[in-house]
């Protein structure tokens, strides 16, 4: 099929959003090939496209040929009304200046999480998260968090998909998982040992707003420091109980129905 076969009938937002939407945590650099090949279109409309894209700056060409996401994309994204972020980052600070340990803040989008904000030092031990970045929920401890106060329909539903094996220790089957998700409700956080990643454990708590989980906040550790883990959770549910009251207050004013006026 030739290019412009392939590429009839999508209007040209489509085609931008498409080449867009290649771009990824686990992609951020990609060639025009690659491009062409991820977004499903002929490499001279994405060579065209992706060459007005450049020259807004919403996409930055490399020396080696590549292209990433560009500065005015950024920009855009700041603009995003986010009360949740700004209202918890100061509580993640907090955190992290009474633990030294990398913390980070994130939402479930769909059956992942999505990490909203992430603070981490020099001495932290490395971790997969990134701002911006998404994981899978069944084996990170802010996924687990989650999933732990959603619905019981959703993790009804999300515990009949394929889990995905990511370590030796990450637990794929349904039943154990459930249990675990009891346990997790139970006593209000999650803990993972070298689920995700070897080398590295979790505490994680839910952000609970008018009985909806919101967000979770999570502390990640090494491996080595598993026992240190439970000295975490006191200042980890201080952190998560003090941002749902500060998030709870701060939409009240929009959520509270404007009072009609009797003269």
């Amino acid at each position: 099929m030739s290019g412009g076969a392939r590429d009839r009938g999508r209007s040209v937002t489509s085609r931008v959003l498409a080449i867009l939407d290649a771009f990824d945590a686990r992609h951020p650099r990609l060639t025009l090939s690659e491009i062409a090949a991820r977004s499903g279109m002929a490499l001279t409309t994405v060579h065209r496209l992706v060459g007005e894209l450049e020259e807004w700056q919403a996409l930055r060409r490399t020396a080696d040929g590549c292209y990433h996401i560009g500065i005015r994309l950024w920009e855009l994204g700041q603009l995003a009304p986010d009360s949740l972020q700004a209202v918890a980052h100061p509580w993640l600070q907090e955190l992290y200046g009474s633990t030294g340990e990398n913390v980070h803040l994130a939402i479930r989008d769909g059956v992942e999480v999505l990490y909203v904000d992430r603070l981490f030092g020099k001495r932290a031990v490395p971790i997969v998260s990134r701002t911006g970045g998404r994981l899978p929920m069944h084996c990170t401890g802010v996924g687990k968090a989650l999933l732990a106060f959603e619905p019981g329909w959703f993790v009804t539903s999300f515990l009949s998909r394929p889990l995905e094996r990511f370590t030796p220790h990450t637990v794929t089957e349904p039943g154990r998982l459930s249990r675990e998700l009891t346990q997790i409700r139970a006593r209000g956080y999650a803990l993972t040992h070298e689920e995700m990643t070897l080398g590295s454990c979790s505490a994680a708590a839910p952000i609970i707003a008018d009985g909806v989980p919101v967000a979770a906040v999570g502390i990640v550790v090494s491996s080595r420091r598993v026992r240190e883990l439970p000295r975490l959770v006191e200042p980890l549910l201080a952190a998560t109980d003090g941002i749902a009251r500060a998030y709870q207050a701060a939409i009240a004013p929009a959520a509270r129905p404007r009072q009609e006026r009797r003269d």
